[in-house]
């Protein structure tokens, strides 16, 4: 097959590579002047910034296995076991780290000792966690379920809620704690968390994500033979039904025709590409644009505007000095989340110097505020989890935002989001925000590919071969 990719984050990307890989001809479009979506990475004064910190779990095996292929598995390390040190205001710490014991009961030792909840909350977290094996992930009741309501009627009070399940709930999910949906909540906690116990080991990447994902991946599709288009917008997908005249005004007849934008024809490629095949991996907005007419109802691709968006803010704080001796921490009772150490992934040359970076989830209050603002908010915040901070000087300060960062996780999404198959044989759609079962996550992402790519390998197998001579269309079985 003539297998066109449009778009080229990690779903695009992994579709790509496992159609090249079963030998079609694969071409990959991407509006943007690198690949990687939004996991990539962009160069400051001199420092190598990652779009958003990204993380994943050791469950996460998709990803793991595309990173393998990529043959960037030594650089993405995940820890011997899940260990996260918690921070609060006023250098009091707490410390989640997982036993050998077997799940779900590798992680009670440290619950029973964390200090951030009371005895009381203490005695009663890992019933409900327990509880959340008898939930139904994939029954539509439970995804009209806010995981808050879940939660509160199983002994978690609001202080529990906070100090505890947020820590990995508006991380994985980027939307508040309670406003979640419990159905994508429960893969979560019943994947990451009472499972095997080692499936929330978290790995966190020791190159910039540029490298590790878009530059990997460009060189084994150029070993694969297959050809990637940058700076090359999409305008349009015209099927085969009516035929599409070509610009001299014949017709033709391949399955699709891709349209370039006027100008972005990508690094000298054709304005119009012939296809027989298209993996649509870009975001829902981006989908619902570009989709032709009849690949779905309409109610089902207007549904998708529902699905909404969540922002991430990052804060990026250069101190003069070291300030975190962990690789990465968590925070509770503060407006900070989660720090990650980038000294060493960003190519800072300063001496001494280190490079904090916060995630912040469920960003809708930060997103839009301006910097001068959000300084005099972060600045503060880090000093009182951070003592070693407080006599620091910043010798920079600076943020990137996600205003799209994931679609909305909460309840209702579920029935929002398509599968890869459309009604158009040959047309798949791909991304985090598609029917994956798994949070809008750089591992449902990589599901989202690799289910696009099965799809188009079944309809292959499922449709006649078609050739062309000079004479006619002839199809041969």
């Amino acid at each position: 097959m003539r297998a066109v990719v449009i778009g080229g984050g990690l779903a695009g990307l992994t579709a790509a590579i496992g159609l090249a890989k079963a030998g079609h001809q694969v071409t990959v479009l991407e509006a943007k002047p690198r690949l990687g979506g939004a996991t990539c990475s962009f160069s400051r004064d001199g420092l190598t910034v990652d779009t958003g910190q990204h993380v994943f779990l050791r469950c996460c095996t998709a990803y793991q296995d595309l990173l393998g292929t990529l043959g960037m598995t030594e650089h993405a390390p995940i820890q011997p076991r899940f260990d996260v040190t918690v921070l609060s205001p006023g250098g009091r710490t707490g410390r989640l780290r997982r036993t050998a014991l077997p799940g779900p009961l590798h992680m009670l030792p440290a619950l029973a000792r964390y200090p951030f909840l009371t005895l009381s909350e203490r005695a009663v977290v890992g019933r409900a966690a327990l509880a959340m094996r008898r939930v139904k992930e994939t029954d539509p009741a439970v995804d009209n379920v806010r995981f808050g309501d879940w939660l509160g009627a199983r002994w978690q009070n609001e202080h529990a809620r906070r100090n505890l399940w947020d820590l990995f709930a508006v991380s994985s999910l980027n939307v508040n704690g309670d406003d979640a949906s419990l159905a994508l909540a429960a893969v979560v906690v019943k994947t990451g968390l009472i499972g095997k116990n080692d499936a929330a080991d978290i790995g966190v990447p020791a190159l910039p994500l540029g490298e590790l994902h878009g530059d990997a991946a460009a060189r084994v599709l150029e070993k694969l033979g297959a050809t990637i288009q940058l700076n090359a917008k999409v305008a349009a997908i015209h099927p085969a039904q009516p035929p599409v005249a070509d610009p001299v005004g014949a017709e033709q007849n391949d399955p699709f025709r891709i349209e370039l934008g006027r100008g972005e024809a990508g690094d000298g490629g054709p304005a119009t590409i012939p296809a027989d095949a298209v993996v649509l991996a870009v975001t829902p907005e981006q989908a619902a644009k570009l989709i032709p007419a009849d690949a779905l109802p309409s109610r089902t691709v207007s549904g998708w505007s529902g699905l909404g968006a969540s922002p991430i803010l990052n804060v990026h704080v250069i101190y003069d000095r070291t300030v975190l001796d962990l690789p990465f921490a968590a925070a509770v009772n503060s407006p900070v989340q989660w720090i990650f150490d980038r000294t060493a992934i960003s190519g800072l040359a300063t001496a001494g110097a280190q490079y904090l970076a916060l995630s912040q989830s469920a960003g809708d209050e930060w997103v839009e505020r301006p910097v001068a603002e959000l300084r005099e908010i972060f600045v503060p915040a880090l000093a009182d989890l951070l003592p070693k901070a407080r006599d620091a000087n910043v010798a920079e300060f600076f943020v990137t935002r996600e205003r799209r960062a994931t679609f909305r996780q909460v309840p209702g999404s579920a029935a929002l989001r398509p599968a890869a198959a459309t009604r158009l044989p040959g047309l798949v759609l791909a991304g985090a925000w598609t029917d994956t079962g798994w949070p809008d996550t750089m591992e449902g992402a990589v599901r989202s590919g690799l289910a696009a790519a099965a799809e188009l390998e079944m309809y292959r197998t499922r449709s006649p071969q078609v050739t062309v001579n000079s004479d006619s269309l002839g199809v041969s079985p």
